[in-house]
C-alpha cells in the first residue's frame, strides 16, 4: 500500500512537472500570422507547401536569436492587425507599414524594411542614378500608382512618362528598349531585377517616398525588445544584408 502510494505521489509529481515543462515550451512558441500573397515578402512554395520569402527569412532569423519558435498561419491582410489587437495571435509580419494609427493598437518592432519607390534601368545604363537624370528620357511606370504621381510632380513635361496597366508591361518595355527606365515600388522592381531581369536590368539610386515595415506584436508584448535586439545583431553581423540581397539585391540609401 505504501509503495503504491509513493508511486501515485511520484506519478502525480511527474505529471505536474510535465505540465509545467509543457507550459514553458508552449510559452516560447508564438502564434504568428502572415498574408500569403505579398510577393516576394511572403508566398507559398508550391513544391514544399511552406511559406517562403523575405519576411519569412527575417522572422525565422529573429526567432532563432530571440529564443522563440513560430507557429505560422495565413489570412487576408485586412484581418491581420485585428488578429494581433484582439490577442488571437502574438505577432504578424506581412509588409506592414508602421503608422501612428496602428501604433495605437499594437506594438511594432524596430523597422526591418525601408519601402518606397526606386529606379530600374538596363544593366549597361550608367547614365541614370536618380530621378533628375531622367530629363529628356522615356520612363515607364504603372497607371494610378504613387510612382506615376511622383514623376508628374517632379518631372512633368521634361520627360516622356508612359503609364502601363501592369508591372509586367513596363518591365517588358524596358527590356525591349521602349523606355529608358522604370520607376515603381522598390520591392517589386528589386525582385524583378533578382529574378526574370537578372543580368539584364539593375536598380539604381536612392529610395523615394519612403515607408517602413515592422513586425506587429500584441500590445504590451514582452517579445518586442528581444526581437529588436535580434534585428540589431542581424544588421551588425551582415545577416540582414545577406537576406536582403537574396530577395532584392543591394539595399538602397533612404531619401
Amino acid at each position: 500500500m505504501k509503495n503504491n502510494l509513493l508511486k501515485q505521489v511520484s506519478l502525480g509529481s511527474a505529471l505536474a512537472l510535465g505540465v509545467g515543462l509543457s507550459a514553458a515550451v508552449q510559452a516560447e512558441t508564438l502564434q504568428a500570422v502572415t498574408d500569403p500573397s505579398f510577393v516576394p515578402f511572403e508566398m507559398m512554395d508550391q513544391e514544399s507547401g511552406e511559406m517562403v520569402g523575405f519576411d519569412m527569412d527575417i522572422l525565422h532569423a529573429i526567432a532563432e536569436r530571440a529564443g522563440f519558435e513560430v507557429d505560422l498561419r495565413t489570412m487576408d491582410f485586412n484581418g491581420i492587425i485585428p488578429a494581433v489587437q484582439t490577442g488571437n495571435v502574438d505577432l504578424a509580419i506581412a509588409g506592414i507599414t508602421i503608422t501612428e494609427e496602428r501604433e495605437e493598437i499594437v506594438d511594432f518592432s524596430d523597422p526591418y524594411y525601408d519601402s518606397g519607390l526606386r529606379l530600374l534601368v538596363a544593366a549597361n545604363n550608367d547614365e541614370v542614378q536618380e530621378v533628375s537624370d531622367l530629363e529628356g528620357m522615356r520612363v515607364g511606370t504603372k497607371i494610378g500608382s504613387t510612382s506615376y504621381d511622383y514623376l508628374q510632380e517632379n518631372l512633368g513635361d521634361s520627360a516622356e512618362i508612359t503609364p502601363y496597366p501592369g508591372s509586367s508591361d513596363m518591365y517588358m518595355a524596358l527590356l525591349g528598349g521602349s523606355v529608358d527606365a522604370v520607376f515603381y515600388d522598390a520591392p517589386n522592381v528589386g525582385y524583378f531585377a533578382q529574378t526574370k531581369g537578372e543580368g539584364r536590368v539593375k536598380t539604381v539610386g536612392p529610395l523615394y517616398e519612403g515607408q517602413q515595415y515592422g513586425i506587429a506584436f500584441a500590445d504590451g508584448s514582452d517579445w518586442v525588445e528581444p526581437a529588436n535586439e535580434a534585428l540589431a545583431e542581424m544588421k551588425e553581423d551582415g545577416t540582414y544584408d545577406e537576406i536582403h540581397k537574396k530577395w532584392f539585391g543591394e539595399a538602397p540609401d533612404s531619401q
